[in-house]
């Protein structure tokens, strides 16, 4: 049911934790359901220099978050905002179909953080267009795990 690298991702996160004195930190999910992903971002002339999560919720939203965190570690700004969810999906060789909305959500949650870090310094980005960060994703699964 859940490719070798999605297993990897969980049993192994990477990138956990948070940054003290964050550019910008962004958190989605919805608290009445489990599913809550928190980033925090480390940006240098607009480079992604670090990125850390904390993720409640399931296997596949810790897999989805760690990716997620795996794929923007380097990039620009703006190289990062055009990350798709069904990108964090392939990357993962794959999500099965019920969890497909964890990537949604690690998509949601490197916005929520870019986001964050535009309105402390007065920034405006073109990927965040249409972008809500109080829009609340609804999910019905089971969760178990934290990281």
């Amino acid at each position: 049911m859940y490719s070798e690298k999605v297993m990897d991702h969980f049993m192994n996160p990477r990138n956990v934790g948070e940054i003290e004195n964050a550019d910008g930190v962004g958190q989605v999910g919805n608290p009445r359901c489990g599913d809550i992903m928190k980033m925090y971002l480390k940006i240098n002339n607009n480079i992604i220099e670090d990125v850390k999560f904390k993720t409640f919720g399931c296997g596949s939203a810790i897999a989805t978050s760690s990716m997620a965190t795996e794929m923007i570690i380097g990039k620009t700004i703006e190289e990062a905002l055009d990350l798709t969810n069904k990108e964090v999906a392939n990357a993962l060789d794959g999500l099965p179909p019920i969890k497909m909305h964890c990537s949604v959500l690690a998509e949601q949650a490197v916005k929520s953080a870019i986001y964050d870090y535009a309105k402390k310094n007065n920034l405006y980005f073109e990927g965040l267009k249409d972008f809500n960060p109080d829009e609340e994703e609804d999910h019905h699964h089971d969760h178990d795990e934290e990281y």
